[in-house]
């Protein structure tokens, strides 16, 4: 197998901006593909990657990448985890911030994992980062829940946050960072 066959399964464009740089620092060529992300239902990140890939796989007969993530609020017992995305399509980040009115515990964390199969090997790589849940929207960059999300480390939210800035803390980039150390030495 050779590493031009990558495919990154996502039409984010946020993602894949994010992302691009880390492949180029790996020497990793990879091409986005319009299939739609399988969502099995489960409580582990992990196994929602993996199954996304092995399915990506079946499908396009290549070797596939794809990743999910899951927000996890303390004082909310863990949600919304691993149905993230939903609730920020059914409610928004200004729904998530009236669940958490008059809540002081602000602890959340992100767990992102990246899934990769080829036909012969499937495997997911995990990786979390830790920190608060703001108590408003700050900042224009990023998506999804970076203008409520403020890392571990960081006074500001990954939306206040250059790209740059982003890119090297963030739960994405190291969750694929782990994936691509391995590929690139396997592959």
């Amino acid at each position: 197998m050779s590493r031009d066959s990558l495919v990154l399964l996502t039409q984010n464009e946020h993602k894949i901006r994010e992302l691009t740089p880390l492949f180029e620092e790996y020497d990793v060529p990879f091409e986005t593909n319009d299939l739609s992300k399988y969502e099995v239902r489960s409580l582990s990140v992990g196994n929602v990657a993996l199954e996304a890939a092995k399915y990506a796989y079946g499908k396009l007969k290549r070797a596939v990448v794809v990743d999910d993530t899951s927000l996890a609020i303390e004082a909310l017992n863990g949600f919304p985890g691993p149905t993230a995305r939903y609730v920020l399509e059914s409610i928004g980040i200004e729904g998530v911030l009236k669940l958490m009115e008059g809540v002081d515990d602000r602890d959340a964390y992100f767990d992102t994992a990246v899934g990769f199969a080829n036909g012969w090997v499937s495997r997911n790589f995990i990786e979390t980062v830790y920190g608060d849940i703001t108590t408003e929207p700050m900042g224009e960059g990023g998506f999804g829940y970076d203008p409520i999300f403020i890392p571990e480390g960081e006074t500001r939210t990954y939306a206040q946050l250059s790209m740059d800035e982003k890119i090297k803390i963030s739960h994405r980039t190291e969750a694929f960072r782990k994936f691509l150390e391995w590929y690139v030495e396997k592959y």
